[in-house]
């Protein structure tokens, strides 16, 4: 996993965004490009729109931009990333362009990363938001890594794989492969409530030891709390640094069907989530 794509856009979990990348990034030797994330402006044109009462020329076009490169570059440069390395395996770091790009524009530009990191999105205004998690899982057709608001000091060690027999969660396990193959501990998680017929967690394990992952099988009971809350309290107390989960559907039976615990997830989870649709 040798290309990965950071949106760079000014919020409370950026810091923590670029950390979990850069995690990521070290496993594999990866090359890392960001990218400012910001109005598109066609778009708000067309829309008559403003930002906080301020409307988007291209002065404030440029600020977006040069704020965002500079505080990657920053960030990179701190940790000791450059944007050539003589070491094998090390990561690196670039920068696209002058344009910014908007949340669908990150979608299409991401089809050809291997990975697209972005932060938990949150109601709040200084938080990460929803549609740019969204454009990047539903447009880009490539896996996403969700950064938990602050970071982990490892990655992919004890992996937790929320097992619902869907077809979006295989095809997040056939992504994940060079992470569960490098992973310490891998745990399928059985989720208590409905489910899509298919395998089962015993199935899936077996599957994934015969690719040499040490994987295993943990039930989670019937409990009181919700199956997203009984999820990540499990999760925690296993020491999970990374949850393996399928995005959910656009189909309104299923995800009225998952939804909620993807929902709680995306809420609430202190780990970083690798999902895809």
């Amino acid at each position: 996993m040798k290309s990965v794509l950071v949106p760079v856009e000014e919020h409370a979990f950026i810091g923590a965004v670029l950390e979990t990348a850069l995690l990521f990034a070290r496993k594999f030797g990866s090359y890392v490009e960001g990218v400012a994330l910001g109005p598109d402006i066609a778009e708000l044109a067309a829309a008559d729109f403003s930002l906080s009462g301020v409307v988007i020329d291209e002065r404030t076009r440029r600020d977006f931009l040069d704020h965002g490169r500079n505080f990657f570059e920053s960030f990179m440069q701190a940790n000791n990333v450059g944007r050539q390395s003589a070491v094998a395996a090390a990561p690196t770091f670039g920068w696209i362009g002058d344009g910014l790009l908007s949340d669908n524009g990150v979608g299409e530009y991401g089809r050809i990363f291997d990975l697209i990191v972005v932060g938990r999105p949150g109601p709040g205004p200084r938080q990460p938001r929803k549609s740019t998690f969204e454009a990047a899982l539903f447009e880009s057709g490539r896996p996403v890594l969700i950064a938990p608001p602050r970071s982990l000091e490892t990655l992919g060690e004890t992996i937790v794989i929320v097992w619902n027999g869907s077809t979006d969660t295989a095809r997040t396990i056939a992504f994940a492969m060079p992470l569960l193959a490098l992973a310490k501990d891998v745990v399928v998680l059985n989720v208590p409530g409905p489910r899509m017929p298919g395998p089962t967690e015993e199935q899936l394990a077996k599957s994934l030891r015969r690719h040499d992952v040490p994987a295993r099988v943990v039930m989670i009971g019937e409990a009181a709390k919700s199956a997203g809350a009984a999820l990540l309290e499990t999760a925690a107390m296993l020491g999970a640094d990374l949850l393996v989960k399928g995005g959910y559907t656009r189909s309104r039976l299923r995800q009225f069907i998952f939804g909620n615990v993807t929902s709680e997830i995306l809420a609430h989870a202190d780990v970083p989530v690798f999902m895809a649709h």
